[in-house]
């Protein structure tokens, strides 16, 4: 039985005041481990226990927490969180309540670039065949950047230098800090519904990642893709590399490359110009000069000067033509004539009426011609034909 110096205290008490010593004695603290059951409730709210080789404890991180970070957490990833010791009493287990998770290893802004970038280029927004050409020779050009920046700055000295009666409208924006992105995007769309510039240039300078974040944003890649107007990503410095470059139809190293980029140099177009003026004119004096020429040959030529003595030159040759004309065909009738002539004396030597003329008589009975003496008998008759008639006979031996 107990005594009555012991005091009795209910789970709910107990739990109560475990939860106020943990709470007041880890206020604050930070620990890494494995996340393993992640799952996030319809209510926004993430539940995951954190883990390593010997223990484990589960976690909870509010959905306005995790709203901040620029990652989404998955089982098997490594992370150190930031956050309060408690208790849930209706389980009695103890939890920590996450405010601030970062990844092992990797950054958290950089682990959210590759994943961007891995799910931006699976939907096809990196690919070659869906960016548009950059004009050659632009009338005006569209800058998305900050107003006070030297990027600006920068930009509009070289246009100025390379080509000085290109039009520029700019839009000043913010280029980092909370914000930016969305002015970035707003900017884009406000170029696209203008119309009058024929590329657009969105950057800034250089910086850090943290920096140049909101150009790693999801809604300014979707922004530039979505954009009408070619559009030239010019972000930071050379060895930076931002989601914008990837989905942009053209990536410039800095901003005064872009402004490079964009436009001819005025004094190199004019030049070119000049030698094409130069080899114009020199093809056209040319021909020109090979025209002359030919009239001058035609005009100084035996026919041009007198033309009646080429006229009559013209005719002879006609009537000799005629004349030789005349006589071939002459000489080809006579010759058919004698050759028709000799066939037909051909044929009349075998005509048995022109034998007949020749002192020949002919034999006929019955209608046939007899060639023998055996084929008569005494006392038939016959008939003899000569050229002028035939007579009557009788077979009497």
């Amino acid at each position: 039985m107990l005594g009555p110096e012991r005091k009795i205290l209910s789970v709910t008490e107990i739990t109560r005041k475990i939860r106020i010593y943990l709470e007041e004695t880890f206020p604050q603290v930070w620990i890494q481990g494995e996340i393993s059951n992640c799952k996030r409730h319809t209510s926004g709210h993430l539940y995951f226990t954190l883990k390593d080789e010997t223990a484990q404890i589960s976690a909870l991180m509010w959905q306005s927490n995790l709203e901040t970070l620029l990652f989404a957490p998955e089982d098997g990833m490594k992370v150190i969180v930031r956050g309060a010791i408690t208790i849930y009493p209706p389980k009695g287990n103890y939890q920590i309540d996450v405010d601030k998770m970062q990844p092992v290893g990797i950054g958290e802004l950089q682990l959210a670039f590759e994943k961007l970038k891995q799910k931006l280029a699976a939907e096809g927004l990196f690919d070659p065949r869906r960016k548009k050409p950059i004009p050659v020779y632009p009338e005006n050009i569209g800058i998305i950047t900050s107003e006070s920046g030297a990027a600006l700055h920068d930009m509009r000295s070289v246009l100025e230098r390379r080509f000085p009666s290109i039009g520029v409208v700019v839009l000043p924006v913010r280029v980092q800090g909370p914000g930016a992105a969305e002015e970035i995007v707003q900017a884009i769309g406000d170029m696209n519904r203008y119309g009058r510039v024929d590329v657009i240039i969105v950057g800034r300078g250089g910086g850090s990642l943290e920096d140049l974040w909101a150009f790693n944003e999801e809604i300014v890649a979707r922004a530039i893709h979505a954009s009408h107007i070619p559009v030239v990503s010019a972000v930071g410095h050379e060895i930076d590399f931002c989601i914008s470059d990837f989905v942009a139809d053209l990536r410039a190293p800095t901003p005064s490359a872009a402004a490079e980029l964009v436009v001819q140099n005025r004094a190199e177009l004019l030049e070119t110009l000049r030698n094409m003026s130069y080899t114009m004119k020199e093809t056209l004096t040319n021909r020109v000069n090979g025209y002359f020429d030919r009239v001058k040959s035609l005009v100084e030529s035996y026919s041009f000067n007198r033309p009646k003595d080429y006229l009559r030159e013209f005719v002879q040759t006609l009537d000799e033509f005629d004349r030789s004309l005349q006589l071939k065909f002459h000489h080809f009738v006579e010759l058919t004539f004698q050759k028709h002539l000799n066939f037909s004396q051909r044929l009349e030597s075998t005509n048995p009426r022109g034998v007949l003329k020749r002192g020949y008589a002919m034999v006929r009975h019955k209608g046939t011609v007899v060639t023998s003496s055996k084929k008569l008998e005494v006392g038939e008759r016959a008939v003899i034909e000569f050229h002028d008639g035939e007579v009557p006979a009788k077979v009497e031996r």
